[in-house]
């Protein structure tokens, strides 16, 4: 049964993680820079970078403590290269690289993106595993990965096959609600606040754009449905842009924000949360189901941020029961960047033979 490290530093989440097996979780730690970026209302990738330097030996040294391993006792490495910011992948990798250069571990390279999908199938994994069944999930399936940086749809035929099939053609899903939430005066980052704030409105107090761009088509689009939510905020004169970070060394409260921000006449800020969360969750779980008609698919994977979402995943439960297909996603706590699922996928990889080594790169964007 093979020990895996996963290390992944692909944006603002510094994380390690030690799995056996593939899905038992013997030691996990992040490190979010949350905190760090919300007074720039998004992540800054020089801030990301120099946060990763600063925290990833230790954050590996928590890890190995909690999982009661040493370096010794590992088979690899897993590393996330693709996709991410490039400056933070590399900070992984180059921590990667050290180790096996160190210790004569194989190097795994990972897919951010693919790994996703894999954490979404780990709960169901390890506990048919702890049961000593098979933990090999009912191929094929349509899987979705919604997040801050990607709205796509995958074909997935294996634990390592993943054929993207449709993607966001502007926003991603979770950029949306950043941009939505400063809107409103919400704070960063923005999908849990306008989740929490859509529970006290009503989700057709506005019909908000549901874009399909091609007839049949399946790619998305989110930049329509900001500027419907800006215009029904402010009206049609209101400028595109409102936020600003506060001055260096201040600190803004939601009371400060919530004074910027001025809604039409009878407008309220939970209706338009809420109207806007469901023209999201449609359209994400339409598309998915239809992916998943055209595949023939045995079961649906959801993964990523936005995974977190309770009417996402309430409204996926109800779709995928009333169909009697089984719904794969990850628990809310593993749901946005973590290590555990590029060790876990990171196993795949090694079984396979997918190793690599000190020529290894990263690379920014990928399929």
């Amino acid at each position: 049964m093979p020990l895996l490290l996963g290390i992944e530093t692909s944006c603002d989440e510094t994380a390690a993680a030690v799995v056996r097996d593939g899905w038992q979780v013997l030691g996990q730690r992040v490190a979010s820079q949350v905190d760090l970026h919300r007074r720039f209302g998004g992540v800054i990738p020089e801030l990301a970078s120099r946060s990763h330097l600063e925290v990833l030996f230790p954050l590996l040294e928590d890890t190995l403590a909690e999982a009661r391993v040493a370096l010794p006792d590992l088979d690899a490495l897993a590393v996330t290269v693709t996709p991410g910011l490039v400056g933070c992948l590399l900070v992984g990798l180059s921590a990667a690289k050290g180790l096996s250069l160190a210790t004569g571990l194989p190097l795994v390279p990972v897919n951010h993106v693919h790994a996703h999908i894999h954490g979404a199938l780990m709960p169901w994994m390890a506990e048919r595993g702890a049961r000593g069944e098979a933990t090999e999930p009912p191929w094929p399936l349509a899987s979705l990965v919604v997040s801050g940086g990607h709205t796509s749809l995958y074909a997935s035929t294996g634990p390592t096959a993943h054929r993207l099939i449709a993607r966001t053609r502007d926003d991603a899903a979770g950029e949306a609600y950043d941009k939505v939430a400063a809107l409103l005066g919400l704070p960063y980052p923005g999908g849990p606040a306008i989740d929490r704030l859509a529970q006290e409105g009503d989700p057709r107090a506005f019909r908000f754009p549901r874009s399909r761009l091609e007839p049949g088509g399946l790619d998305f689009s989110f930049s329509g449905l900001k500027t419907a939510v800006l215009y029904a905020a402010r009206g049609p004169n209101a400028p595109r842009t409102t936020w600003r970070a506060p001055r260096a060394g201040t600190a803004e409260s939601a009371e400060d924000r919530a004074r910027r921000v001025t809604l039409l006449p009878g407008v309220r800020a939970a209706d338009l949360a809420a109207s806007f969360q469901a023209a999201v969750v449609d359209v994400l779980v339409g598309r998915l189901l239809e992916a998943a008609g055209c595949l023939s698919a045995r079961g649906l994977v959801i993964c990523g941020g936005v995974a977190a979402n309770s009417a996402l995943r309430a409204r996926a439960r109800a779709e995928a029961e009333a169909r009697g297909l089984p719904l794969f996603m990850p628990p809310v706590a593993l749901a946005t960047d973590n290590a555990v699922m590029i060790a876990g996928l990171g196993d795949r990889l090694l079984r396979e033979g997918r190793t690599a080594g000190l020529l290894l790169d990263v690379t920014a964007r990928a399929d």
